[in-house]
């Protein structure tokens, strides 16, 4: 067997190549290259693939997270709840805002927000929940929601690793106020360089949005607001167009391949595997499974061909950028705990079958020789 990449693009890349190419071309010819009839289309397709009523395409997601907060008021004296296991830059938007942050506990099975602790989380300053729908499996959000509105504070959605998920068939990143993705190359929706996006069904929340991304204006020269410069480019939206067109194809792969793993790791050795949550669709942005003795595994395989990851080997609250948060060893031990024992498994569309059960035997004969 030949070495098994954890990611390879090659596949959904090759099949779209003459289109890709075909798009280049289009934009070339254009001679328009920020907010034309690219980003405004792909923005009207994104939404209503999404099933809000608008989509704001920005230069990547964590300004879509940022700006999202921004457009809700949230900032200085403020307290945005996030939760204690995420990729950083949840908790840097936050930062950027003003706001502070309040980290909550996970739960140990789904990796997402304990959502029977973000109540004694809320406080009189308490702005908005940040539910992220974690490895492509969708938070507890209609709970969240349920929360939200009985407190009286936002719920934002971060939402880059689950485009196309859904709960009860409502797509995530339509659940909050307003919501945020990221079009980061490896994410479902990718692009092929940065982007990101804002989802809502509110008007003005959009309007607000769309003049922030660009220096906070609506009519060119003049100024409305103090905005940034976060524009997804032409050429960009033009791919994601064509990408979107086959996600739902690409996500069914991912789905399929991820039972299949599930499947042959049913019972392995100490190994936690990834399940749906009752009423959700995951889209397996990741497929992340736990053992304790993940460092054995991860060096098991990574001898026979098979190349692995950590998302993410070092929480939030322990990097040296929060330290003066004042978070310890022991803050958030199931959050600890899970970076300490998880590995991600290659798993992408175009993947074969073959390859998926060569990295299951691998796994399996790891367990037997212990």
């Amino acid at each position: 067997m030949e070495p098994i990449p954890f990611l390879s693009l090659t596949p959904q890349h090759d099949l779209i190549r003459k289109e890709l190419e075909k798009s280049f071309k289009k934009v070339i010819g254009g001679q328009h290259f920020v907010l034309g009839e690219e980003v405004a289309a792909f923005e009207k397709e994104f939404a209503t693939y999404s099933g809000v009523r608008h989509c704001i395409t920005v230069a990547n997601g964590l300004d879509a997270l940022y700006i999202s907060l921004k457009v809700l008021g949230v900032g200085q004296g403020d307290e945005v709840i996030v939760p204690a296991f995420t990729c950083a830059p949840t908790w840097m938007a936050v930062n950027r805002s003003g706001a502070t942050i309040v980290a909550v506990e996970v739960d140990e099975k789904s990796f997402n927000m304990d959502v029977t602790k973000i109540g004694r989380a809320v406080t009189s300053k308490t702005k908005a929940i940040v539910p992220v729908n974690l490895f492509g499996r969708p938070a507890a959000l209609f709970e969240m929601l349920a929360v939200a509105k009985e407190k009286n504070i936002f719920v934002v959605e971060d939402n880059a690793q689950g485009h196309g998920a859904n709960v009860g068939g409502k797509k995530t990143g339509s659940f909050g106020f307003i919501n945020a993705t990221s079009f980061y190359p490896t994410k479902n929706l990718g692009a092929l360089g940065d982007g990101g996006a804002i989802t809502t069904d509110d008007n003005a929340l959009a309007e607000k949005a769309r003049q922030l991304r660009n220096y906070g204006s609506s009519i060119r020269f003049h100024h409305d607001a103090i905005g940034v410069n976060s524009r997804l480019d032409e050429l960009q939206a033009a791919f994601l167009r064509i990408k979107l067109t086959y996600l739902d194809e690409w996500n069914e792969q991912r789905r399929k391949l991820a039972l299949r793993l599930q499947k042959l790791l049913e019972g392995v050795g100490d190994l936690k595997l990834p399940r749906d949550e009752k009423g959700a669709h995951s889209v397996y942005h990741l497929f992340v499974v736990s053992t304790s003795r993940r460092d054995q595994l991860r060096e098991f395989l990574r001898q026979r061909g098979v190349e692995t990851d950590i998302h993410y080997p070092l929480p939030p609250h322990l990097q040296k950028a929060y330290a003066h948060l004042g978070f310890k060893t022991g803050s958030f031990p199931i959050t600890e705990n899970i970076c300490k024992t998880i590995l991600s498994l290659p798993l992408w569309p175009g993947m074969t079958e073959q390859q998926v059960d060569y990295v299951g035997d691998c796994v399996k004969n790891f367990f037997r020789e212990l």
